[in-house]
């Protein structure tokens, strides 16, 4: 069939496919004045590549272009791309490499990665401009102008005669990238520190939002269940640090506190994922019988240990998806179809990967980017039938813990004053590596984490599971009685009486494990003294102190609506000493009486 027939056998594919309201509303919007560009914001899951090839059918039909070019992150995309074009009637190559010229006959286009692109960008603009073609840019966050990546985009396609742009999260960067083909407007901007200027604000044609897409039941809704703990561990003066996830003082302190919990010897990790591993049964048992569940790791060691964590704390391998396997598409794609519980992956599976049985995340990763933090949400918040909920575990840190709570506020893509980014610079990397001295010692070395429930997050509000029912109506009955749906408070408090049987299962596992390979190895601290501050109690009796504290500042903020920081000032003033991290097993007692007595 020629390119021409082809053309016109799209018609009734796309017909019999209802578009959603906003990918009409968007359709609608493109053709009242066909622009050579048209940027369209939908958060993740929303339908973006369905709006991109409805559109690319139109125009292919009243032939205002013969080719269609998709410029896509990944390999895996690529494929992903295509099969969606064929099932709509669009015949598109994700084979076509830099080394062969001409696209082939047959098809409508081809699909492409940026990093092919800027390999040959020349050869790219030869085929855009061979024949009116319309360009995808999917993900066009990724072309930063002060990136190789954006400069080869913006020479590839600059002469080509449709351009649409599309992305789920912009973001803010730095002062000097801005993205091709982007409409800048300058705008006044506020950074954290309060201070703000002039910056330059991205305007999208067409915008569709988590919170647009949550009312319409085109995403589930997500609760952020966070998790907080003791972490310790020796710095480069050889000293022993100790501090709690949520209650760290400095930025450098709740960074080290956390690369510390997500160190694969500590207990943070296993008892995160028995969590979630729980999650993923109850959503089995109460109407998803095909959930999934991801875990996000930082790099492909840790990938690999996390793998083996699963293994031994859920008693089933999960699938291990790394970018340098040359499996890892087909993997992806096994896993989206199969009936494998868990997939840990480092970046492969956070950007525009359908997993549409994925309903739990949980975020073992440095990472804290608003555009991380969106993609990677997103690939568990696709709907696929009404009253499906989503479960994102993470460490219960201020960036992510901000970034949960403003899932639903609009971004545009920000170039603040520089005097801002300068402050805001460290936010938009992962969590610096550990340097070593020059004789090779590390300057950081994680000893210790331990894991305990500290709240759901839902829409900018905490639920900690100490609380009294949430009192609900008879509609409200009828809705939660629905099977796998549970309010935020109600899955607070699962999570919540679930806390401690978690950990003692993990703590059976943890002596199991040790007698097999020695992954958790059992050993005396040498710096127990130093840890609790008396000779001769472990540091595991001051973490039961430390956990029972917390519960019960739980419970002392619900009943008292303070939040959780203020009850902790208010016994540190009561009982003075070191925070509870570091605190002696006698001091902690004292504050668990105080505690007691103001209940």
């Amino acid at each position: 069939m020629g390119s021409a027939a082809r053309a016109e056998a799209v018609a009734p594919q796309t017909a019999n496919r209802p578009l959603r309201a906003w990918q009409q509303e968007a359709l609608d919007r493109y053709e009242e004045s066909s622009p050579k560009d048209f940027l369209v914001t939908a958060t993740p899951g929303a339908g973006k590549t369905t709006f991109a090839l409805t559109l690319a059918a139109r125009l292919l039909q009243r032939r205002e272009v013969a080719r269609v070019v998709v410029v896509c992150p990944t390999d895996h995309l690529r494929l992903q791309w295509a099969d969606a074009a064929d099932r709509m009637g669009i015949v598109l190559d994700p084979g076509l490499t830099n080394a062969v010229g001409p696209v082939r006959a047959g098809t409508q286009g081809y699909v492409t990665t940026y990093a092919q692109v800027a390999g040959k960008p020349m050869l790219h603009a030869a085929r855009a401009t061979a024949v009116k073609t319309l360009v995808v840019l999917d993900e066009v966050h990724h072309a930063g102008d002060g990136l190789s990546w954006g400069e080869a985009i913006e020479e590839a396609y600059g002469f080509a005669a449709r351009r649409l742009c599309l992305t789920g999260t912009p973001f803010r960067t730095k002062a000097d990238e801005r993205i091709p083909f982007v409409r800048y407007e300058e705008d006044s901007f506020e950074g954290d520190d309060g201070e703000g200027g002039v910056g330059l604000v991205s305007r999208a044609d067409y915008t569709y939002g988590y919170k647009e897409a949550l009312a319409d039941a085109v995403v589930r809704p997500v609760v952020f269940a966070a998790y907080t703990g003791t972490s310790r561990w020796r710095n480069s003066a050889g000293e022993v640090v100790a501090a709690s996830l949520s209650e760290a003082g400095t930025r450098s302190v709740e960074m080290a506190a956390w690369r510390t919990a997500l160190d694969p010897g500590g207990q943070w990790v296993p008892h995160v994922v028995a969590a979630m591993d729980d999650r993923i049964t109850h959503l089995r048992e109460n109407g998803m019988p095909d959930a999934a569940g991801l875990i996000l790791a930082s790099d492909q060691d840790d990938a690999r240990a996390y793998a083996k964590i699963v293994r031994r704390v859920t008693g089933k391998a999960p699938e291990l998806i790394l970018s340098d396997d040359p499996k890892a598409s087909k993997k992806i794609e096994r896993f989206a179809t199969g009936s494998a519980r868990i997939a840990v992956c480092v970046r492969m599976i956070s950007e525009g990967v359908d997993v549409p049985r994925a309903a739990v995340l949980a975020w073992m990763t440095s990472y804290r980017t608003p555009l991380f933090f969106a993609q990677a949400v997103g690939r568990v918040v696709r709907a696929r039938a009404p009253h499906e909920t989503a479960t994102v575990f993470l460490p219960a840190v201020r960036p992510l813990l901000s970034l949960a709570a403003s899932m639903e506020e609009q971004r545009n893509h920000v170039m603040p004053p520089p005097k801002t980014v300068q402050g805001d610079e460290l936010d938009l990397d992962p969590l610096p590596t550990p340097e070593r001295e020059k004789d090779g010692l590390p300057q950081w070395e994680a000893l210790e984490a331990d894991a305990r429930f500290a709240h759901v997050l839902h829409g900018g509000t905490a639920h900690t599971g100490d609380g009294a029912p949430v009192p609900v109506g008879g509609e409200d009955e009828e809705f939660l009685g629905i099977p796998g749906l549970l309010t935020p408070a109600q899955t607070a408090e699962l999570l919540a009486k679930r806390d401690e049987e978690l950990r003692l299962r993990i703590a059976q596992r943890h002596a199991h494990d040790d007698e097999d390979d020695g992954l958790f190895p059992v050993e005396d601290h040498p710096d127990e003294d130093l840890l609790d501050g008396a000779a001769g109690r472990s540091w595991r009796d001051a973490a039961e102190l430390r956990r029972e504290i917390n519960r019960l500042v739980s419970r002392v903020a619900a009943r008292t609506s303070q939040p959780h920081a203020v009850v902790h000032t208010q016994l540190r003033q009561a009982v003075p000493g070191p925070p509870s991290a570091s605190a002696s097993v006698d001091v902690l007692r004292a504050r668990r009486e105080r505690l007691r007595t103001m209940l």
